[in-house]
């Protein structure tokens, strides 16, 4: 079965790199989970410093909207770790492909968040 990646990179405000992931490894991420969605890797990008990845899967781009618009809306996500990780946010650009689950499960060994 395919799985629908979405790809999401942030340039992080200088200085910012540390806290940003502080707020998504122990609020943002377990928050994600908690709700049903399937977040394959996220943590710090090796390729230039204060940059930042997050990768979630979904069935399908109707699944993808329906949850984020549930999470995002939610009163949860509003009044926790939104503005811990909003306000640290330069620009962020979201990517999205099909890919097999195959690969899915590939990402997960290959890119394990560091912890803080």
């Amino acid at each position: 079965m395919n799985r629908l990646l979405e790809i999401r990179t942030y340039r992080l405000k200088p200085g910012t790199l540390d806290e940003f992931h502080e707020a998504m490894h122990t609020r943002a991420v377990p928050m994600l989970r908690g709700k049903g969605m399937d977040v394959v890797t996220y943590g710090l990008c090796d390729h230039e410093e204060e940059t930042y990845h997050l990768v979630r899967a979904y069935a399908s781009r109707e699944a993808l909207e329906t949850e984020q618009a549930a999470f995002y809306g939610s009163a949860e996500w509003r009044e926790g770790p939104r503005a811990a990780l909003v306000d640290r946010i330069e620009t962020y650009l979201n990517t999205l492909l099909w890919v097999p689950a195959e690969a899915v499960d590939g990402m997960r060994g290959l890119n394990p968040p560091a912890a803080t």
